[in-house]
């Protein structure tokens, strides 16, 4: 008797299975995304009864995606989009701008129509190459906060630094200076209630994106910006979190921002605080006080002033806008591009943008971490390395640690940094938040930077990557056919 249950059992969850299965496969059709993605995820779902549908649910749905963009549809972005317009009408016509503009004019529309990026005109922009710098700085800055802090992080760890971070909000906080503190719920997850309620005994507001709960299954779409906001006069963005390993171990890339790019990162902040909380700030218009310039404005730049866009992506964007830039940047390049990323797991459109702009005869350099922080991410961006080496881009493993810079920078003329990856994670799942640099002072100093990393590379030849070991050709391949993935 008890035999026969379990048969029944067993014979109910299998049918079960195949039920929900082909279901999830004609769903995952009909939404016609990335054929590649979609005959993955499907032979998954076939070839590993239960634990196929299970990696499905946790990291191949896209069930949020439409959810979280119509949340996000509220009076701010339909403010954003009035102004956008404005910018758009100014910037299409090339023959009215000033030359150092009119060269980055399609560039320029493109963010402005798939991402509502103002142009804006920055006082200055410091850069800095090391975790250790950015967070030094960031730490200066807050002690100076007269009226608010805002601040974001993927990644707040209960170390050296993270407590050091804490400290900070709690004193800034008792001395009645309004504190929001953004981290996400994946990466912030190791953080210790002891942690988080002195933080909030303090008065400082905690907005946990997207908290790991039992039983919600949701892997997929963090929040991968880190952003700090002082006052809306100062910002930061780039690559660090606030953990040791960026203080001390590896080299990262992040920048402070003074001028009107600081609206752009406190609409981001906002709106993700808007996302979490589902209600508005009180006084917004407090917290954004260089809307008030006119975009005839910011075609006047003076010897001193940047001109910048800040863009952003994720589940709450329409576009891809961040891999559209990154493309289009790419395809754009005259003389040279410096690609400095920790991961390099990309979809066959950028994958292509580089070969063919390699074979035009533009000098491409990719740097990459020799070796990587995670074992899949590592050997599925080795597995590129080849069609690279034969389309003529010049790729260099960095040696020293880790490099977990995400910056690009062309023909000695503007760069972007920020925190997305060129991965398909950050292009496609993760809120990321980018700046786009129209300085040729700022784009020198990236690619100076980078030759001064060459010292700490190898330079990967095709002859030398045909000497490597047949077991890292296996790691590879098995890198590149979950790549789609990831």
């Amino acid at each position: 008797m008890e035999k026969d249950f379990w048969t029944i059992l067993s014979a109910i969850l299998y049918a079960a299975n195949w039920i929900i299965v082909i279901w999830s496969c004609f769903s995952l059709i009909g939404k016609k995304q990335d054929p590649s993605k979609t005959i993955s995820w499907v032979m998954i779902m076939i070839l590993l009864p239960y634990i196929g549908l299970l990696l499905y649910v946790l990291f191949g749905r896209n069930f949020r995606k439409e959810y979280q963009y119509n949340k996000k549809g509220n009076g701010d972005l339909r403010y954003k989009k009035k102004l956008a317009d404005k910018y758009i009408s100014l910037f299409s016509n090339k023959d009215i701008l000033p030359k150092d503009i009119a060269e980055f004019h399609k560039l320029i529309i493109l963010n402005l129509k798939s991402n509502l990026s103002i142009p804006s005109i920055d006082k200055s922009v410091e850069i800095y190459f090391s975790g250790h710098d950015a967070i030094d700085a960031m730490c200066e800055e807050m002690e100076k906060a007269k009226e608010y802090i805002h601040l974001q992080s993927y990644i707040i760890e209960e170390d050296n630094v993270g407590n050091r971070i804490k400290d900070i909000l709690i004193r800034k906080s008792q001395e009645g200076i309004e504190i929001r503190l953004i981290y996400d719920g994946f990466g912030a997850h190791g953080l210790s209630k002891k942690y988080l309620s002195e933080l909030s005994n303090a008065g400082v507001e905690l907005i946990p994106f997207s908290p790991l709960r039992p039983f919600l299954l949701r892997a997929n779409y963090r929040n991968h910006r880190k952003i700090l906001i002082i006052d809306g006069k100062t910002g930061f963005l780039g690559g660090v979190n606030l953990s040791n390993n960026y203080y001390t171990e590896w080299r990262d890339t992040h920048i402070k921002i003074v001028g009107q790019s600081v609206d752009s990162l406190q609409s981001s902040f906002l709106l993700d605080r808007y996302f979490v909380l589902n209600k508005h700030i009180a006084r917004r218009h407090n917290y954004f006080p260089n809307f008030h310039f006119s975009p005839h404005q910011n075609t006047k730049l003076d010897t001193n002033s940047i001109l910048s866009q800040i863009v952003t992506s994720g589940p709450d964007s329409q576009w891809a806008s961040i891999m559209q830039c990154y493309t289009s940047a790419i395809l754009q390049a005259k003389d040279h591009i410096y690609i400095n990323t920790p991961y390099f797991v990309i979809s066959s459109t950028m994958l292509n943008a580089i070969k063919i702009t390699a074979l035009s005869g533009v000098k491409v350099y990719l740097m990459i971490p020799e070796k990587s922080d995670t074992f899949i991410s590592g050997w599925a961006t080795r597995s590129y390395v080849k069609e690279l080496l034969i389309a003529g881009v010049n790729i260099y493993f960095f040696k020293r640690r880790f490099n977990h810079s995400k910056v690009l920078s062309f023909d000695n003329k503007f760069c972007i940094i920020g925190s997305a990856n060129i991965d398909n994670r950050s292009m496609e799942q993760n809120f990321e938040i980018t700046s786009i640099l129209y300085n040729a002072d700022c784009a020198k100093k990236v690619e100076s930077q980078f030759e001064k990393d060459l010292l700490s590379c190898s330079h990967i030849t095709l002859d030398s990557w045909h000497k490597r070991p047949k077991r890292a050709r296996i790691y590879e391949s098995i890198g590149r056919l979950v790549s789609p993935l990831m």
